[in-house]
């Protein structure tokens, strides 16, 4: 017999609400004093919102007579807001591992994409895929993310670069969306790069006025719905002129703008995304003083990726002045063949060594402020009434645990929940508890 409520987490160490105001997102003085309560509870209703968070006492008392389909008793552990992941490109075929010993060896991303690595080569690869190959491992590398604690993940097309592809692609995601629990921003990214044989301005042309009426028809009739569009601004690839072109003309189309920018070479990415009213901006290693402060007036999140500046040895991104000057920083894992990363407490852990934020910036930065990046805020990103029932249970009495051991999630996190409901549970864990 169904429970009255779906829900109940009780008798948390730590509950981390990330927010407890209704924030939107959190700059650095907000992170700085993360929400987080002491032997509290929270209750999940049947709709798979959250209903009640305080005090466990307190939550008893006010639910006393009331049935659950789960409870799980969090004596000594802590409970977080599900992780956001707020920029990858999951969806392709054809591994690149043996482009990583080439950069091993010093060869430099732009070298290896002009010998024909790189972007190319995937999409050579994902071109020649099945949809059904591409769902598969797509749907895998999903439930890898989800057992490292995301629960809402950007996925990206962009590795199709025809209208063919990138329909395929797109498809796939919808297909996700539809059938898996996990919670997807979709993004259209056909200018990932200019097509072999066609010069950007083609290129731009060819999505504006194929392209996007496509994607426009297919939401019109229901089949595709596509949240953002994205384009890969850089030298080489998209100049300014064709970065605007096409970023308004997808916004013309109702897609929120969340892109790449200043990632190579200082391109004036930030400025652009500012004037054009930009969600988002992912990279940013190479981004100008103006930018940052034109970021920062226009609210535009700046979604940093670790990984990346990691693995290609590029500058660190500005993180601290981003804070500094007040923009609202997020964090992705940018999980692609060219940067192969699931794990967002791996990311958060890499935010605090190299890029010398906190472990609280981290936190909020792959949560509440990732959530805002992908304009999901009001429903995700925190531990709060009326917002979407996405939780992480950690086998540790501080939530630090999960940033603090590298590599070591695997061990920690107990139980993943979306909408209230159990998606993956560690199988050391005993048997859940209902009534």
């Amino acid at each position: 017999m169904a429970g009255e409520y779906r829900l109940l987490l009780e008798n948390a160490q730590q509950l981390v609400l990330v927010c407890g105001r209704g924030e939107k997102y959190l700059l650095q003085a907000g992170a700085e004093r993360l929400a987080v309560l002491r032997h509290a509870s929270v209750v999940v209703g049947r709709d798979g919102y959250i209903k009640a968070v305080g005090q466990a006492d307190a939550i008893r008392n006010q639910f006393s007579g009331a049935s659950f389909e789960r409870v799980i008793d969090c004596s000594g552990k802590c409970v977080l807001p599900g992780l956001v992941d707020a920029h990858t490109h999951p969806v392709w075929a054809g591994d690149r591992v043996h482009e990583f010993a080439m950069k091993l060896a010093g060869a430099s991303y732009m070298e290896i994409h002009q010998a024909g690595g790189g972007i190319h080569f995937t999409v050579e690869h994902t071109q020649k895929a099945t949809e059904e190959e591409l769902f598969s491992t797509f749907k895998h590398r999903l439930e890898r993310m989800c057992r490292a604690g995301s629960t809402l993940v950007e996925c990206k097309s962009g590795y199709g670069l025809n209208l063919e592809t990138e329909l395929k692609m797109l498809r796939v995601i919808e297909r996700a969306k539809r059938s898996m629990d996990i919670g997807i921003s979709s993004t259209y990214c056909g200018a990932h790069s200019v097509p072999k044989g066609r010069t950007a301005t083609e290129a731009t042309d060819d999505i504006i006025h194929n392209h996007l009426p496509k994607l426009k028809e297919l939401k019109l009739s229901g089949e595709i719905h596509v949240n953002n569009i994205d384009v890969f601004c850089e030298k080489g690839v998209f100049d300014l002129d064709s970065t605007r072109r096409i970023l308004q003309a997808g916004k013309d189309t109702g897609l929120q703008i969340n892109f790449h920018g200043d990632e190579l070479h200082p391109m004036k990415s930030a400025e652009l995304g500012a004037e054009l009213g930009a969600q988002a901006i992912s990279h940013l290693e190479e981004v100008s003083d103006e930018g940052i402060t034109a970021m920062a007036r226009a609210k535009c999140a700046a979604v940093l990726l670790p990984t990346t500046a990691y693995m290609l040895r590029l500058k660190q991104p500005q993180a601290r002045k981003m804070l500094k000057e007040g923009v609202i920083v997020a964090l992705g894992s940018d999980f692609n063949p060219n940067a192969y990363c699931s794990s967002m407490p791996i990311v958060m852990h890499l935010a605090c060594v190299n890029m010398k934020m906190s472990m609280n910036e981290a936190l909020a930065a792959a949560t509440i402020n990732a959530a805002y990046a992908l304009g999901k805020s009001d429903t995700h990103g925190s531990i709060e009434n009326g917002k979407q029932g996405d939780l992480i249970i950690i086998n540790s009495s501080r939530w630090e645990h999960l940033i603090y051991q590298f590599g070591g999630h695997e061990a920690l996190i107990d139980y993943v929940i979306v909408k209230g409901k159990i998606v993956y549970k560690n199988e050391r864990c005993g048997i859940m508890s209902s009534y």
